[in-house]
């Protein structure tokens, strides 16, 4: 290093230094970005005390919780009874004093301040790594009986990638608000200087954990030495609580999926410098694994393109919030977007996957009267749940699960109580932002849906009917331009282009000198039948719905088609799901008998013969189209010539994967009637 960069280094140093003995770490919280910056500085400070902005209170029950890591839990204290009913008082006077008016009136609950042990925090990195390194850690914060809470809106913690921790804290300083006089946040502050002044009598080497925001005003604080308020005479008791797998969104600062990635990095020794802004991108490829999973598409037209355009789209987002890196709400409305309900359904579920919070196999029943819970899963642990009182889930059912179901700003603890939640440790302040999504139906529903369909009475999904329609008209269109290109003949040219130049013909001549041009004659007859073939050899089992729907009205065609059976796969009520295998459609539309019924093709062995066979017999033109996925086999061909009819192939692969995934699911509705509200459970691909 050069003179002048170790003097640059040195004034950083200076910069977050109190005292030749303190070193502060200037966080912000709930941010893995963070998390790994103060693990990395407490590493290379090498102190003999780490000193973390929490009150001793909650020692135990947060060092107990860091040793059970993985697994997520949360240290929380309840505050004094009608601690929370009066910032609800004072916030009723500032309305009445025409301040916050507007807002709506909440609800008195008892509150509870907490601390959650989640990995991606800061100061719960920096416990675990001064646990690991047997570094003395002191809790330097104030006991107070009611603890208030203040939310900022801070920068995007990825920045720390382009940025030093120095500078980052620097660019805070303008922005940080001096706490006012009187409140609990200057007597925290000046508790913290007082105790770090204690703190350096003893140590030589102190590192000091501290929020972005607080930080300048306890060096103030400590600098000018203002006096320490007194303490609080009986702090609140914390309790240590597991936390329910499926509410965990609401507790970590990082996504629960990106949050595991964090932890399997650490248990492989692998490098998670970039993982906030990486783990995104597995996460995209998990939930397209699952999304594969789920529906089962035949071809998968989620590609790396159709990747790219989202993760295009969500940078467009992500930067329109002024953020770096992206929300969940960014994900799925961009999923929503790019690839439908169902694909950003797969994502939202993945996201909040955090395997190492699954409940055990085998839990044992919670045994009330002891102040045992049902959390003491391993001996390292020491989750401390209070005595069932009969009220609670726990008393309900023996064996259950029982942990806090957290939500934004309350939970519900295993013991019934419903309350406020004032997080010590909180981040950038976040709220309730709808999309809409149609949600996959529980299993009873489905059992109930399908026990009340009427057999007598079904009918088709009109958009879905106008989609396919669509398609077919392109794919007829198609076919008689190749019936049309089997006419075209090849001239020299003399005075007209005609339909072009044949650039084949004209090459090869080309020592000659001429030109050769394409005369493409009108096609003669055209195409009424067009058969579909999706998946051949097509699987009778699976494909058990064989039937022919006939047209309501003079747009549409009559179809005949083998399909899977809709009984099983209920998406509503009075609306099933089912995919097509295979299918003729006949258009201008008229009556024809069940061709799966006609003894007249008794002939045919696979149901791909019967189809072809039966488009053959109805067709009243000379040529029908064919779409499959294989050239026509010669049984096919053979078919077709004793019925006397030409079959045009059209490769399946000519069309785009995304386009025939999406003809090929369509719904049946029971009755007319359920087209009224259909469109609330079908969801779009």
């Amino acid at each position: 290093m050069s003179p002048g960069g170790s003097k640059r280094a040195s004034e950083r140093e200076d910069f977050l230094s109190l005292s030749p003995r303190i070193r502060v770490i200037p966080v912000v919280h709930a941010s893995g970005d963070f998390a790994q910056e103060a693990r990395d500085r407490l590493l290379r400070l090498e102190p003999d005390c780490l000193a973390v902005p929490l009150p001793p209170s909650f020692e135990e029950s947060v060092e107990a919780g860091v040793e059970a890591l993985p697994r997520v839990s949360l240290a929380a204290a309840r505050e004094e009874e009608g601690a929370w009913s009066r910032e609800w008082e004072r916030e009723d006077e500032e309305e009445e004093s025409g301040e916050g008016e507007g807002e709506e009136d909440a609800p008195d609950l008892p509150a509870f301040n907490y601390v959650p042990v989640d990995p991606c925090q800061a100061v719960v990195a920096a416990l675990r790594t001064a646990m690991g390194e047997r570094i003395p850690r002191a809790w330097v914060d104030l006991e107070v009986a009611a603890y208030d809470p203040e939310s900022h809106l801070l920068p995007d913690p990825y920045a720390l990638k382009k940025v030093p921790l120095d500078a980052f804290a620097a660019a805070l300083l303008p922005a940080s608000p001096p706490p006012a006089p009187g409140s609990q946040r200057e007597a925290r502050v000046r508790w913290m200087a007082s105790r770090l002044r204690a703190l350096e009598r003893d140590h030589k080497k102190i590192a000091f954990l501290c929020h972005a925001l607080d930080w300048p005003w306890v060096r103030q604080a400590y600098l000018t030495n203002l006096p320490a308020p007194e303490e609080e005479a009986s702090p609140p008791r914390v309790r240590l609580y597991e936390v329910e797998a499926g509410t965990l969104a609401f507790l970590l600062g990082e996504l629960p999926f990106v949050t595991s990635l964090y932890e399997r990095r650490r248990e492989e020794l692998r490098g998670d410098r970039h993982l906030s802004l990486d783990g995104v991108k597995e996460l995209l490829l998990e939930a397209r694994a699952a999304w594969l999973a789920e529906h089962n598409p035949v071809h998968n037209w989620v590609t790396p393109q159709r990747l790219q355009v989202f993760l295009q789209y969500v940078r467009n987002l992500t930067l329109q919030t002024r953020r770096l890196t992206p929300d969940l709400f960014t994900l799925v409305v961009a999923a929503k977007q790019c690839a439908g309900d169902a694909f950003a359904l797969c994502l939202a579920e993945t996201a909040r996957k955090y395997p190492y919070q699954d409940p055990p196999p085998q839990s044992p029943p919670y045994e009330g009267g002891e102040g045992k819970g049902p959390a003491r899963r391993s001996g390292r642990q020491d989750f401390d749940s209070p005595p069932d009182q009969g009220g609670g889930r726990g008393g309900e059912e023996e064996g259950a699960w029982n942990a806090v179901r957290m939500g934004i700003g309350k939970a519900e603890f295993p013991e019934g109580d419903v309350g406020g939640m004032k997080n010590r440790l909180g981040g950038s302040p976040v709220s309730w932002r709808n999309i809409s999504l149609k949600p996959k139906p529980r299993p009873f529903e489905k059992r109930k849906w399908a026990q009340r369909w009427d057999p007598y009475g079904m009918c088709s999904w009109p958009p879905e009917d106008t989609k396919i329609e669509s398609f077919h008209t392109h794919v007829r269109e198609q076919a008689k331009a190749l019936l049309g290109e089997d006419l075209a003949r090849t001239e020299k040219f003399t005075v007209s282009i005609k339909d072009g130049l044949d650039m084949r013909e004209t090459l090869r001549n080309w020592h000659t000198g001429d030109l050769y041009v394409k005369e493409i004659p009108p096609a003669r007859g055209s195409v009424e039948v067009v058969v579909f073939l999706f998946e051949s050899p097509a699987d009778p089992d699976k494909y058990s719905w064989r039937t022919m729907w006939y047209a309501e009205h003079e747009e549409e065609s009559t179809l005949c088609m083998y399909a899977t059976p809709f009984e099983g796969n209920m998406v509503g009520p009075g609306i099933a799901e089912s995919q097509y295998g295979g299918a003729f459609f006949l258009f201008p539309p008229r009556h024809l008998p069940d061709v799966w019924r006609d003894p007249r093709l008794a002939f045919t062995e696979t149901l791909e013969e019967r189809l072809i066979a039966g488009a053959c017999l109805h067709s009243r033109e000379k040529s029908v189209a064919l779409v499959s996925p294989r050239p026509p086999l010669a049984r096919w061909r053979q078919i077709a010539r004793v019925l006397k009819r030409h079959l045009i192939y059209l490769p399946l692969g000519r069309f785009s994967g995304e386009t025939i995934a999406r003809v090929r699911r369509f719904h049946v509705l029971n009755g007319r009637h359920v087209r009224s509200y259909a469109a609330r459970f079908i969801r779009e691909m």
